[in-house]
């Protein structure tokens, strides 16, 4: 396994605080599997962990594997709610107790509209990064017009965006670009598009539906190919240059080493270009926040 690889990974915990992924059939993760899971990452070289104040309990999933294993310290990346009028100050002690460590990897704005509507929070933020309570803030974004806004803000350190099979360079390519070259580090979420890839193409469900053909395509690459598309849709967003981080979330400990075995993995560049040409036309359909 490359250990470089591991480390490019980010263990995403929303499952580990509610149940949650159109493909999760096993509900939220208990707190014993929440801490074997974290310490097989660990273990495995995975360094930084993403979660959020809205993710439930995951921040105590956290804490408890920081209390259990007090040699093993994640990076941890987490956001503000949507909604918030605490005082930040307060608001991040209160993660940094919840998390059981000192300083926060990033801080991020968990979408758009909170970043728009936080202006008057980035006072506070500079004086955590002062501090060393955070080392760096960020932004959660879904469309490439809001990078482009995002990208303009010199105290944002980190973009988070989707990236996937789907979601894929055809659409991101040339925004990514754009954004490093103004100092931004790329992280991408959704790189298995919760679980949608995996979904029965006869299911009724809407967006399965919608997405028909372009399940099938992907289904007889994988087959064509001889390479299961968690594998292929991993090491599709590993690749990829201009990402600095993959966020990944798993259901099972047994999805987990899958995903880090899959890190081992090359794709030819024949098969990222084949990928690379399958283009969703509607774009809602990419965004889960929008699924029925």
């Amino acid at each position: 396994m490359s250990k470089t690889l591991n480390n490019k990974l980010i263990l995403g915990t929303v499952q580990m605080g509610l149940p949650y992924g159109i493909n999760n059939s096993n509900g939220q993760i208990s707190l014993d599997d929440s801490l074997a899971i974290l310490k097989y990452a660990f273990d495995s070289g995975i360094e930084t962990l993403d979660s959020a104040e809205a993710y439930g309990n995951a921040h105590q999933a956290i804490g408890a594997f920081h209390s259990k294993y007090p040699t093993k310290r994640f990076k941890v990346i987490t956001k503000l709610p949507n909604q918030t009028n605490e005082n930040i100050i307060t608001k991040v002690a209160g993660y940094l107790d919840e998390l059981k460590v000192d300083q926060l990897y990033a801080l991020l704005f968990h979408s758009f509209s909170s970043f728009k509507k936080g202006w008057g929070n980035f006072h506070a933020l500079r004086k955590l990064k002062v501090d060393g309570k955070i080392k760096k803030i960020g932004v959660s974004v879904y469309t490439n017009a809001e990078v482009e806004e995002v990208m303009i803000n010199e105290e944002i350190d980190i973009i988070q965006v989707p990236f996937n099979l789907f979601d894929n360079t055809n659409l991101r390519g040339d925004i990514f670009e754009k954004a490093k070259s103004k100092g931004k580090i790329i992280h991408t979420r959704s790189a298995l598009l919760q679980g949608l890839f995996f979904k029965d193409i006869n299911e009724q469900n809407p967006t399965v539906q919608n997405l028909k053909s372009e399940l099938i395509h992907l289904s007889d690459i994988s087959k064509a190919h001889n390479i299961p598309i968690s594998r292929l849709a991993l090491s599709y967003c590993l690749c990829q240059n201009n990402i600095e981080n993959v966020l990944i979330g798993v259901d099972t400990l047994d999805q987990l080493k899958d995903n880090i075995e899959s890190t081992a993995y090359e794709l030819q560049p024949a098969l990222v270009e084949e990928i690379n040409s399958i283009a969703i036309k509607n774009l809602d359909f990419l965004n889960p926040s929008l699924w029925k």
